[in-house]
């Protein structure tokens, strides 16, 4: 499909949805979403090829959605994606969608969840199931999940399934689905082995194929801040601090209510700064883009159309505050800053969950994004000092003084005051409004001296003799060091294990999680009071990972549940019988000895290196 499609009213969509698309910021459909969904409204099956992050979530769900009775509570549609991050995704989509759709449910099932909730949650009925191929294939086994019902099937993500070994779950489950089932299959590329399942299964499948060709000006500079902990508006306030070269920036969010909310927030700490979105009328719009470009404005808040066409030399930043939904989104954006060949820098928010979005949007663009800290408040006020200094070699080099001078000079005479202690009280009074030193940083550098100099032994080498000796005119400001990090708790005694069999143990950081096998290593080491020469074998998988450690007391392993590794708590516990082995890509795993009797659950995942023992400065070694 060539034809533009100009909004998601345009493609019949129930009104429901279109008042949860509202919501959300949606206005115009991205090109596979205008593609997608008038075949899926219509039952056809579908064969799409689209990269992740251009919105094939959306091109599947509303139609799915829209054809749904939400009278029956019986599985009606089944979307199997490779990881149960992704599963966790898409089903939050489609319960965003359909948030005017009252008695809606969605059920996310993967390995890893406990089998008895999501037992008593498919007891009680769902609409839409989003899961992972093993799990999938444990209820229908179990006969837990009833697919009798069933009108359509989604393939999410099917090159990756391929990639990591599940295309024979995938075939079962196709093969164990009523034959009159709507299937629509995404991938990223069309390997042989997807093309023979989509020739198998699929019913004169509608080919929809987008390709992104979505590229960002290389005079860009694109950095990324992983959202840990600290609030994100404090988070954005010392960015926009410490950032060099800061002329005016717009920053993105995902609603038009969060603009209006961030520009006032912005507005409380001094900045100014205006909303940009929809629901003003044209004439204010103007005004807002006038006064961004005459400088009384400095920060525009704004959403995705609110802010097409805006073409303002000076904005020198734009910051994603909110992550887009998908990468042409990203590139539109960060395009209001770099244009004519002018340098911008583009900063983006990212939450851990958030990271395959990232992923994508360096696929798309075809360029890294570097990561970034955030700045301390230490580095705040260092940058405010310098700010401050500066303003005042600007105001010795530009304004005529004498006035001032005399006033200084008759403090010093009749109040026997030295120049310093005048200026310290000036300086103090000038940034009240915004103090060099942020709330919560100790000030690190010692007090001065109480003796005071008399004034005749200061104010000869204080005040300029002219206007032409700026630099030697006013005392040094006071420099701001960084507070002293407080020292970290040594680390626990070391505990004789003796020759004490190893035990495998289940720890819940992995891959995705960015955990390397050196980082568990010196966390267990440091924290239980292990030798590093007695932790076995490591197997990193997804979102887990195992490791052989010496039987562990009550009382360390209550210490390592809650020790963390890259923010994450360990949660330590035994490993249940063939938890972590490496999988062959063998079409079931043996049964666990949770379900003696029944099919055991399935991980899903793949170990990505394993650790066998050593320092934990050492390298890991693959096997």
């Amino acid at each position: 499909m060539t034809q533009t499609i100009e909004s998601f009213a345009a493609l019949q969509l129930p009104a429901p949805l279109l008042s949860a698309l509202t919501d959300v910021g949606y206005e115009t459909p991205s090109p596979i979403q205008a593609a997608c969904i008038p075949h899926l409204l219509a039952g056809r099956d579908l064969l799409g090829e689209a990269q992740t992050g251009t919105g094939k979530t959306a091109a599947f769900a509303l139609p799915l959605l829209a054809r749904l009775d939400i009278a029956k509570k019986v599985p009606q549609a089944l979307v199997l994606t490779p990881t149960r991050e992704l599963a966790i995704q898409v089903a939050e989509a489609f319960q965003k969608y359909a948030h005017h759709m009252p008695g809606f449910h969605v059920l996310p099932v993967y390995g890893g969840q406990s089998m008895v909730i999501q037992l008593r949650a498919l007891s009680r009925g769902a609409h839409v199931i989003v899961g992972t191929p093993g799990r999938i294939m444990d209820h229908l086994e179990r006969k837990s999940l009833n697919l009798d019902g069933l009108q359509t099937l989604v393939l999410d993500e099917a090159d990756e399934m391929l990639r990591m070994g599940f295309i024979e779950d995938v075939e079962w489950i196709l093969e164990h689905t009523p034959a009159t089932r709507q299937t629509a299959l995404f991938s990223a590329t069309m390997p042989d082995p997807i093309r023979r399942i989509a020739q198998r299964y699929l019913r004169e499948p509608q080919q929809v194929k987008i390709r992104s060709a979505t590229t960002t000006v290389a005079t860009i500079r694109q950095k990324y801040w992983q959202v840990r902990g600290a609030d994100k508006i404090e988070a954005l306030t010392r960015m926009l601090e410490v950032e060099e070269d800061f002329d005016a920036a717009i920053i993105f969010v995902r609603t038009k209510t969060a603009t209006v909310e961030l520009a006032d927030r912005l507005e409380a700490r001094g900045y100014e700064a205006a909303a940009l979105n929809g629901d003003m009328t044209q004439g204010l719009r103007e005004q807002v883009i006038e006064r961004l470009k005459s400088g009384s404005l400095d920060i525009v808040v704004a959403t995705d159309v609110a802010a097409r066409g805006i073409d303002v030399p000076r904005v020198s930043h734009v910051i994603n505050y909110d992550i887009p939904y998908d990468t042409e989104a990203y590139v539109h954006r960060i395009g209001r800053t770099g244009r004519a060949g002018r340098a911008g820098v583009a900063i983006l928010f990212v939450s851990p969950r958030e990271m395959r979005m990232l992923k994508a949007i360096e696929r798309a663009t075809r360029q890294p994004i570097e990561p970034i800290a955030l700045p301390t408040r230490g580095e705040v006020a260092e940058r405010r000092v310098a700010q401050f200094k500066q303003q005042i070699m600007d105001t010795l080099a530009e304004e005529n003084l004498d006035f001032f001078f005399e006033v200084v000079r008759r403090m010093e005479s009749e109040d026997n005051l030295a120049t310093r202690q005048i200026a310290a009280a000036l300086a103090f009074l000038a940034q009240r409004e915004r103090p060099l030193r942020p709330d919560g940083l100790e000030e690190s550098v010692p007090p001065a001296p109480r003796t005071v100099p008399t004034s005749r032994e200061t104010s000869a080498s204080a005040v300029p003799k002219s206007r032409g000796e700026p630099a030697s005119a006013v005392s040094p400001a006071p420099t701001f060091d960084k507070p002293e990090r407080k020292s970290r708790a040594a680390p626990a005694a070391k505990r004789d294990f003796g020759n004490a069999p190893l035990v495998r143990y289940r720890i819940e950081v992995g891959k995705n999680q960015g955990a390397l096998p050196k980082e568990i290593v010196g966390a267990i080491a440091n924290e239980g009071g292990i030798d590093g020469k007695l932790i076995g074998q490591i197997n990193l998988f997804d979102d887990y990972s195992t490791v052989e450690l010496p039987e562990l007391p009550a009382e360390v392993l209550d210490v390592l549940k809650r020790t963390r590794v890259r923010q994450f708590a360990l949660k330590i516990r035994h490993a249940v019988p063939g938890e972590g082995d490496k999988p062959a890509f063998a079409k079931r795993r043996p049964a666990s000895s949770d379900y003696s009797k029944k099919p055991a659950p399935r991980g899903d995942r793949k170990p990505a290196g394993e650790w066998k023992g050593g320092s934990p400065a050492g390298k890991p070694k693959k096997r």
